[in-house]
């Protein structure tokens, strides 16, 4: 849900094709009314051919629905252009509180199991919209989908409980799956670098509107590095957001996982679902993968639907652009990868299930995964895929991952007056997509920063499925962050692609394939935290989602352990303190981490 993705979904679609969309489709704009009386409001495309029956394809989205007015019609419309052009009625509607619906608009809104009388959620606004359409607008079918990005694809996902009986085919996209962690935190760290999206969703509003009531706070900076440095503290960036702005103070009230977020938490309620689902993400998506990931596995687990995955080399949304050649920063993947994705998977998708025989035989496999090392697609009968067995590297002695525990340790300084950067760019930008695939050749060269690595590998190594890590650690502290990311090293002869940057050589590339932070305050519970004792060994556990990459012969598998990763996260005073949003400066500490050779890396390999 970042400001790059919102501007390509409210202006893309204005922009190309514009004869298509008015020479085939008309546009109405209704209110519809929901069981407690509040009115969304919902823009409905219809094909011009009367002669026959059409399903409903259905977007709920908090980004605006617009353009509004008679006469007013987007250049396109529908989840991609192949199902634009076979024929279905596109719809939009701007959910309770936001743009032109009325009621009042709840960040991630709770869901409420058996509702009783006139209580409302998302699930029922759906519910009651759906049951609209199909009763009120001429030749449906009778059959819907619903899809959505990011935040839509929330609303994708929320679709699926307490399903309207006409609801066939749901596909939740970058989905949102727990707002601590995705997006806003990640394991109780707070992603510094969406702190500009708490305009978007921090600031009320009262009474319809075709027009932004938000602003963006004015920075006065290009350096984002330096911006947060030099303002301190969380607390600080209060003079940016005052107590007007809700979702701010939210954030500053509810630093743990308490029940304000554990009821904005979707994942848990993802059971006994109907419709078809087919999951979609990026595996270099910087805002959403713990969503996707766990949305399926949940769905998987607890319902016996049809249920599919698919992920590619894809930073947010990607794979909705039309992109020929596909890159993530420096590094290239192919060409036309979201041109099969939109004509020969989601377009297959939601026409088997809203046109076709609706049977289960859709033609695509469980699992569609992009291998981001072989640059090729695979697919499975099931994810993780079969076969894969959990193999251990230890942190070892000499920068070495090594197959078998040592009883010594490495230390480093950390110190938050001097952070490890996220990126070496400089640069002012509300999402950093690029980070996910950057070269990680500044940090490996870091006092600061741990590096263990492989020989040169004499084989593929093929890492599908999550990838667990325990991180025996003690501090002079009684908090820290622990960050492990997980690096390709390329070989030395390595190629420049045409997307590498200037100053860069993709000779020793180190292209980060997968990362995460742990609060460390959370390493035993997200709901109480505990500080660490100064000097005592302590276990640390920490799950990054999934990868399929292939570490090709001649390259090395490297592993980065570090404390700081600014100002992607916000900064770990290092001394504990009931709430960091409110520390004071005096409260950040340099201390001295040490990480022992017991620690380890699990990976899941497969033959």
């Amino acid at each position: 849900m970042r400001i790059a993705f919102i501007l390509f979904l409210l202006i893309a679609p204005l922009a190309t094709g514009q004869n298509y969309v008015t020479e085939n489709y008309e546009k109405t704009e209704v209110q519809i009314t929901m069981r407690d009386g509040i009115k969304l409001h919902t823009t409905i495309y219809s094909p011009k051919d009367k002669s026959k029956s059409y399903p409903i394809l259905m977007q709920r989205t908090p980004y605006s629905s617009r353009p509004y007015g008679e006469g007013q019609m987007r250049s396109r419309i529908g989840p991609n252009e192949y199902l634009m052009k076979d024929g279905y009625i596109i719809v939009y509607q701007d959910v309770r509180g936001r743009w032109m619906s009325e009621g009042v608009y709840d960040n991630m809104r709770a869901y409420i199991p058996n509702k009783k009388g006139d209580q409302v959620d998302e699930a029922s606004d759906t519910y009651d919209t759906i049951d609209w359409l199909v009763n009120n607008v001429s030749n449906n079918s009778g059959k819907v989908g619903v899809w959505g990005i990011s935040y839509p694809g929330f609303y994708a996902t929320y679709s699926l409980l307490d399903s309207h009986p006409a609801l066939k085919a749901v596909s939740p996209q970058a989905c949102i799956g727990d707002f601590f962690f995705d997006d806003f935190h990640h394991n109780g760290a707070y992603l510094l670098s969406y702190w500009r999206a708490t305009a978007v969703f921090g600031y009320e509003k009262t009474e319809p509107s075709s027009t932004s009531w938000y602003q963006f706070p004015d920075l006065g900076s290009t350096d984002q590095y330096q911006f947060f440095l030099d303002n301190g503290p969380l607390k600080n960036l209060d003079k940016y957001y005052k107590e007007d702005n809700v979702f701010w103070q939210q954030l500053k009230d509810h630093p743990n996982y308490d029940e304000f977020w554990r009821s904005r938490g979707i994942i848990q309620h993802l059971k006994d679902i109907k419709p078809a689902v087919m999951v979609v993400g990026g595996l270099f998506d910087a805002e959403d993968l713990y969503g996707p990931f766990e949305t399926y596995e949940k769905i998987e687990q607890r319902s016996n639907n049809y249920n599919t995955v698919v992920f590619g080399p894809w930073s947010h949304g990607d794979w909705a652009r039309a992109n020929e050649r596909q890159a993530i920063g420096n590094v290239y993947f192919g060409d036309n990868i979201s041109d099969h994705f939109q004509k020969d998977i989601e377009f297959n998708f939601f026409n088997h299930f809203l046109k076709g025989a609706a049977d289960g035989n859709s033609g695509l496999p469980e699992a569609y995964m992009f291998d981001s090392g072989s640059r090729e697609w695979k697919t499975y009968d099931q994810w993780p895929p079969a076969g894969a067995e959990r193999k251990r590297m230890y942190l070892g002695a000499d920068q070495q991952l090594a197959l078998s525990a040592g009883d010594a340790f490495q230390e480093f300084v950390s110190d938050p007056a001097k952070p490890v950067p996220y990126s070496e760019d400089v640069k002012m930008v509300f999402t950093p997509r690029k980070y996910m695939t950057d070269d990680q050749r500044f940090s490996a060269r870091r006092t600061d920063v741990l590096v263990y690595e492989t020989e040169v590998l004499e084989e593929d190594l093929v890492l599908t499925g999550d990838i667990l890590t325990r991180l025996n650690v003690a501090t002079t502290g009684t908090d820290a962050d622990w960050i492990v990311k997980v690096v390709d090293v390329y070989p030395p002869d390595a190629e420049d692609y045409q997307e590498t940057q200037k100053y860069l050589k993709m000779g020793n590339y180190h292209m980060m394939v997968r990362s995460e932070v742990m609060r460390g305050r959370f390493r035993n519970s997200f709901e109480n935290p505990e500080a660490f004792t100064p000097g005592q060994k302590t276990a640390v556990d920490l799950k990054l989602q999934d990868v399929h990459h292939t570490f090709k012969k001649g390259h090395k598998l490297q592993i980065q352990v570090q404390s700081t990763w600014f100002p992607l996260i916000d900064l770990n005073p290092q001394t504990f303190v009931p709430n960091i949003f409110k520390a004071d400066a005096s409260d950040f500490q340099k201390q001295t981490h040490q990480v022992f050779h017991d620690s380890y890396v699990e990976l899941m390999v497969k033959e």
